[in-house]
């Protein structure tokens, strides 16, 4: 078990439905990671940025977007993590791949798509939680509108970290920053957001916030919430032993069970 793991946000804005000029982009952006890291965060539809347009963007699951990740994944010796528009079947999914330096994959669909973008419409949801072992580390990943729905993030497996990629836009950044803390006050966990920045291919502007909150909802990340910014972020361990074993809130928590 590794008592501390690091995270790398990596906050960029995307070129609209241009997966080639996305991956070139990051690849040079991994060369200014100044230190070793375990982990990589990228957005949601990092080769794309949030558009609809899934027909023309989509890939397989062994297409040149994952198989850059596995390339990178090992060139980095970290994980990468981020969300692509996948083809299956002729379904499509707004799925999160989590790619580890050896070549392993584990995936999350999107449980929750964003029905005011008409995203229901054109993506199946998901239906089942990811919990991922990475480095002795449990992580919850979870995807953008994810992050409205408490619920769906309760911590009653006692993941370490709740992690969400996003394309959160400008004029709602007041409930990401607010709901981010949240959800690591509530779950005791550390948690993570990883937004974009710029403006889109539909007019919508992103000013990133990305972040890391402790267990106890201290912002414990240093970088600019609106530039474009790489920033590693050492974690834990014995902060979230120490504080669970004190406080003893998720011992207390009411509990469900989801249908």
């Amino acid at each position: 078990m590794k008592d501390q793991l690091k995270v790398t946000l990596v906050q960029s804005h995307l070129f609209w439905e241009n997966p080639e000029a996305n991956r070139v982009h990051f690849s040079k952006l991994f060369e200014e990671i100044k230190e070793q890291t375990d982990l990589i965060i990228l957005p949601e539809m990092f080769t794309s940025g949030f558009t609809m347009n899934a027909t023309v963007i989509a890939e397989a699951s062994n297409g040149p977007s994952v198989l850059w990740m596995i390339s990178e994944a090992k060139k980095n010796n970290a994980a990468i993590t981020g969300s692509l528009i996948i083809e299956e079947e002729g379904v499509y999914y707004n799925r999160l791949f989590f790619v580890q330096p050896d070549g392993s994959i584990e995936t999350y669909d999107k449980k929750h798509t964003f029905t005011l973008a008409g995203e229901h419409k054109i993506f199946k949801a998901g239906n089942s939680l990811k919990q991922i072992e990475y480095k002795g580390w449990k992580i919850r990943p979870l995807v953008c509108y994810d992050l409205r729905f408490p619920v769906w993030a309760r911590n009653t497996d006692h993941y370490d970290i709740v992690l969400y990629v996003a394309n959160w836009p400008e004029r709602r950044v007041a409930a990401w920053d607010a709901l981010l803390k949240a959800r690591a006050i509530e779950n005791m966990a550390y948690c993570i957001g990883v937004n974009r920045t710029g403006l889109d291919g539909n007019g919508h502007q992103y000013t990133g916030h990305s972040a890391v909150y402790d267990v106890l909802g201290k912002h414990i990340s240093t970088a600019s919430f609106e530039n474009e910014f790489i920033d590693t972020i050492t974690l834990e361990k014995t902060h979230i032993e120490k504080n669970r074993k004190h406080l003893q809130f998720l011992n207390d928590a009411d509990s469900f069970n989801l249908v």
